[in-house]
């Protein structure tokens, strides 16, 4: 098994080195993203079941508390609306956009280097191939007299590895790509559902102010 994997790549030539480094990268990214893209992760369960049990009016201490121990992106998120109440709602809701977008870059690191792989991968096997080709074609007079056919077929199939090996590399990308971002994106779609209650349960009064107030912050901390 080894003999022959060390026989593919030597045979692909030069371009198997790019093509070899960017797997690596790829599966890199997609071990590290797996975890840290687990859902308790990214929502707390314990944060988010305190915001869906809060009520309308209730003090949001205990709710400040579990925020400023939760090192989630939801956590992240709420603790900015909590320490924005005194700002008028509209205000807030901007505030906590602009930390929901820094949290979802965040959440996308390293997609985009999958990205690139997808479409690069594929261009090297390409390019190797005709490499191999060019050189192939160049000595193919010699090669049909002193191998015949066979030696042409096996030139052929060598100049091959490349294009299948990046397209192998780009298939794994793709797939790692797509499942991530559609994953940060169900996240994320759920994490403005939450927010945008808490706000809701926080700001329900007509004069755009919030219901928490300092002196329920500092409750907090003495708890």
């Amino acid at each position: 098994m080894w003999i022959w994997l060390i026989d593919f790549f030597r045979e692909g030539g030069p371009v198997m080195v790019p093509l070899t480094f960017a797997s690596v990268v790829a599966v890199a990214i997609i071990i590290e993203r797996s975890l840290a893209l687990r859902r308790n992760n990214v929502i707390g369960p314990g944060l988010a079941t305190a915001i869906e049990r809060l009520r309308p009016g209730e003090s949001a201490a205990r709710l400040s508390v579990l925020a400023d121990n939760d090192t989630t992106a939801l956590g992240a998120i709420v603790r900015v609306a909590l320490n924005h109440l005194e700002w008028p709602r509209t205000e807030n809701v901007e505030a906590v956009q602009t930390r929901a977008r820094s949290e979802a870059v965040k959440l996308e690191h390293g997609l985009i280097a999958l990205e690139i792989i997808t479409g690069i991968s594929p261009l090297l096997g390409l390019l190797g191939t005709l490499g191999g080709l060019k050189y192939l074609f160049k000595d193919i007079g010699q090669i049909a007299t002193e191998t015949g056919t066979t030696g042409l077929g096996i030139g052929i199939s060598h100049a091959l590895n490349c294009t299948f090996f990046g397209l192998l590399i780009a298939i794994i990308a793709l797939i790692g790509w797509s499942y991530f971002n559609r994953k940060v994106e169900r996240m994320a779609v759920e994490m403005e559902s939450t927010l945008s209650d808490l706000l809701s349960k926080l700001y329900r009064d007509s004069t755009d102010t919030g219901v928490y107030r300092r002196s329920d912050r500092r409750a907090a901390s003495v708890e």
